[in-house]
């Protein structure tokens, strides 16, 4: 890295970058984050989730930052209330919902507050109620008026192939309409086209009075580039697929092996590890 560099913040992805496969939060990460602010560095979080689903990271990495639910969809502050939101237009909403039930992909719809599904069983439901910590509400079809305060708009398949098609169809399709990329290899989210962690990048900068180049980004996926992109420097998650690590400034190890903590010592902090 560059010691003429001048990262003042830090913005990381969670899943897959912050938090272990069993999303937990290491000691090791919990203490990078500490030797951040005692560097006088902010961090921030950015995550597919909604902000009430990172809740339980803000009081362990001392969270001062706006948070960005939804990659961008919704800022937070810290104490959870609600700056600044972005609906997915309606129209748009429904051509989406179209889109993956046509590709065989199940779908849910997150508002600002709520997370509707129409099975309660339905692949990966379990585990993203473990991971928000909180429970989805169970509708029998979707309707306008969930449409109409659609925030995100996921689309769920263990056939990773059918997301990965339904991605490119949704990217072309949808146009600047929406924001859709991949949040997991089985998640398409899509969103407001002023949601994307590109974006959240930008909101930061004039948050903090400070330069795009000025801040350093962390992720594992292919939602992750566009912060990749605006961001002065970026480094990808040991875990990412080979398409991440390419566009990346810097590639470290995998959430599995303290890859954050490491990150950040190695290519934030400038110090070296052993």
């Amino acid at each position: 890295m560059n010691g003429q560099r001048d990262i003042r913040l830090l913005l990381a992805d969670v899943d897959g970058t912050l938090v272990t496969r069993d999303k937990v939060l290491t000691e090791a990460t919990k203490a990078a984050a500490t030797e951040l602010h005692d560097a006088g560095l902010v961090l921030a979080i950015t995550s597919g989730r909604p902000p009430r689903g990172m809740s339980m990271l803000i009081e362990p990495l001392n969270l001062q930052a706006p948070i960005a639910g939804f990659n961008g969809g919704v800022f937070v502050n810290p104490d959870l209330s609600v700056t600044e939101s972005h609906t997915i237009d309606v129209a748009t909403a429904r051509r989406t919902l179209q889109l993956m039930l046509d590709h065989d992909l199940d779908a849910w719809i997150y508002t600002a507050d709520d997370w509707f599904i129409r099975d309660k069983y339905a692949p990966h439901v379990a585990r993203e109620t473990s991971t928000v910590r909180f429970e989805a509400k169970v509708v029998t079809s979707f309707r306008d008026e969930h449409l109409a305060r659609a925030v995100k708009i996921v689309g769920v398949s263990d056939d990773l192939r059918l997301v990965t098609n339904c991605e490119e169809v949704a990217q072309r399709t949808l146009g600047k309409t929406a924001s859709a990329a991949r949040s997991q290899p089985y998640y398409l989210d899509v969103t407001h086209p002023k949601a994307n962690k590109g974006t959240v990048v930008t909101t930061l900068s004039k948050f903090f009075d400070i330069r795009p180049d000025q801040i350093a980004t962390i992720g594992d996926m292919p939602n992750d580039l566009s912060m990749f992109r605006k961001s002065g420097f970026s480094i990808a998650m040991g875990n990412s697929s080979d398409e991440v690590k390419s566009q990346a400034s810097a590639v470290t190890e995998t959430n599995e092996n303290e890859g954050f903590a490491k990150a950040v010592r190695k290519f934030v902090l400038r110090s070296t590890i052993t």
